[in-house]
């Protein structure tokens, strides 16, 4: 089902201008622009400051970077949400809160070299991602050789992807690209909620909801070798 349209939407966009720091298409098609568009971002420059900046690729409504960024304030974050109605969400959640380590890409995540400088992410969170089963949609699916190409290059060496799922099928699929280019577990549960990782998690309420169904979490974090 889609998301009504938020009243008044791009204005409230605009008014959310200091943690947006990317939006759109650069170029007429996301190959086009995958392959020819850099605007880098100067963390210093986005942030104020040097720190460790890690990244969430499909943020959602914001509960997941907002609270990380509240308990890690030595950390900065870039959150990534393709749907303007949903980062809405998410970026006047951190707005109204004052949250001062988060800025926002309101583009697709092909495109995130087109911002991203390689060898400059000390960790990506993919958190619930949409499974996509269908054999045909495997290239959009968020562990896809695509994918973990792209973010082989935005890590620095040694940095970590961190997965939660509630489809076991996707996490059997995403575990093997792991492995496929060359990441190494560091912790692994396929029932996060009921592991020795629970204390650290943070639990938004999509998470919880599906956790009530007594539907298990499963949780992976890797890292490049």
């Amino acid at each position: 089902m889609r998301m009504r349209r938020k009243r008044n939407l791009e204005a409230r966009v605009e008014a959310c201008a200091p943690v947006l720091v990317a939006r759109g298409k650069p170029c007429r098609n996301l190959k086009e622009a995958a392959e020819n568009y850099r605007f880098l971002l100067d963390y210093k420059e986005v942030f104020g400051r040097t720190a460790p900046v890690e990244l969430e690729v499909g943020c959602g409504n914001g509960a997941f970077i907002a609270e990380l960024a509240k308990r890690e304030r030595g950390c900065d974050f870039l959150a990534v949400e393709v749907c303007t109605n949903v980062v809405l969400t998410a970026m006047e959640r951190v707005m109204e809160e004052g949250i001062g380590n988060v800025r926002f890409l309101n583009i697709a995540a092909e495109i995130l070299p087109c911002y991203i400088p390689e060898g400059s992410i000390d960790r990506i969170y993919l958190n619930f991602s949409t499974p996509l089963p269908e054999a045909g949609r495997e290239k959009q699916r968020l562990t896809s050789d695509r994918f973990l190409n792209i973010y082989k290059k935005l890590l620095k060496p040694g940095g970590e992807i961190v997965q939660k799922t509630d489809s076991e099928p996707f996490f059997d699929y995403s575990l093997h690209k792991f492995e496929e280019h060359g990441f190494k577990v560091l912790a692994l549960s396929r029932d996060l909620h009921h592991s020795e990782f629970a204390k650290d998690n943070i639990v938004t309420e999509y998470e919880a909801n599906f956790s009530s169904k007594g539907m298990p979490i499963c949780f992976v974090r890797v890292a490049m070798q």
